[in-house]
């Protein structure tokens, strides 16, 4: 049985861990950032009714994480910190605002 995803947004955070074998995402803030992007998402009362985020293994990019991809969008971020946690919100936010528009 398939069915439509319940989420206007999905999100994935690589917290890959291949510890210290070669890099990978958990390196840097990959669970401090799905920690930050959870609370902001909670905040703005798009938990589980709009937007899910998600811990994912390897994107394939750990070289350049750690890495967050948003779908629908495809939208991917590189070598994220909690830095770039806003930046994530504001896409998420449009993404959300292009969806209620349709």
């Amino acid at each position: 049985m398939t069915k439509k995803s319940p989420y206007k947004v999905h999100g994935f955070v690589c917290t890959n861990n291949r510890r210290g074998v070669r890099r990978s995402c958990a390196d840097g803030d990959a669970v401090e950032v799905r920690a930050q992007l959870k609370e902001k998402i909670k905040n703005n009362g798009w938990w589980g009714k709009q937007v899910r985020i998600s811990s994912s293994g390897c994107l394939g990019l750990c070289q350049q994480g750690p890495n967050v991809v948003l779908y629908p969008s495809g939208r991917v971020f590189c070598e994220t910190s909690l830095d770039d946690v806003d930046q994530i919100i504001e896409e998420i936010s449009e993404i959300l605002d292009s969806k209620d528009s349709s």
